[in-house]
């Protein structure tokens, strides 16, 4: 495997930037690129379901993004550790009759020495939202990564 860097052991630094390089990752919503940053071997916890393996991951996000549209996210760190990150979330998306929601989670992470995602385990809850009250609103360009400018989950109070 080639490794991705960050490696662990991570630094704030360092896992800061893992944690950025996962939300650009996911706000792509490309699931083979995704699917990439993640061991063969890889155990998911998401909600109810339990993918096993980067081809389930990749089938997962498939069907996560054909029904989440629109989907904007924002991660922040939470806690590290050599090769374990904690990172706090919330995402915005409407459904094919135009419900908005905000979904809001944690996910734990556990890394590999090659700095692949080998664990990951998410606890999310959604909230319906109205459109006036997104608050997540930057452009799809550039395979919709947040602006730097873009306010963090602190800045916007959640």
């Amino acid at each position: 495997m080639t490794p991705k860097p960050p490696l662990p052991p991570f630094t704030a630094e360092s896992a800061a930037q893992k944690v950025r390089m996962a939300e650009d990752a996911w706000n792509s919503r490309d699931p083979e690129r995704v699917s990439l940053v993640y061991t063969e071997d890889t155990l998911w916890r998401n909600r109810a379901e339990f993918p096993k393996g980067r081809e389930e991951v990749k089938a997962f996000l498939q069907r996560k993004w054909a029904k989440e549209l629109d989907y904007r996210l924002i991660k922040e760190l939470w806690a590290f550790t050599e090769n374990r990150i904690a990172v706090r979330f919330a995402y915005e998306w409407h459904d094919d009759s135009g419900q908005w929601f905000r979904s809001y989670g944690n996910e734990n992470w556990a890394f590999n020495a090659e700095g692949y995602m080998q664990q990951r385990f998410a606890s999310i809850n959604d909230r319906p939202i109205q459109e006036k009250e997104r608050l997540f609103h930057w452009s799809m360009d550039l395979a919709g990564r947040r602006p730097d400018d873009h306010p963090s989950l602190s800045a916007l109070g959640l």
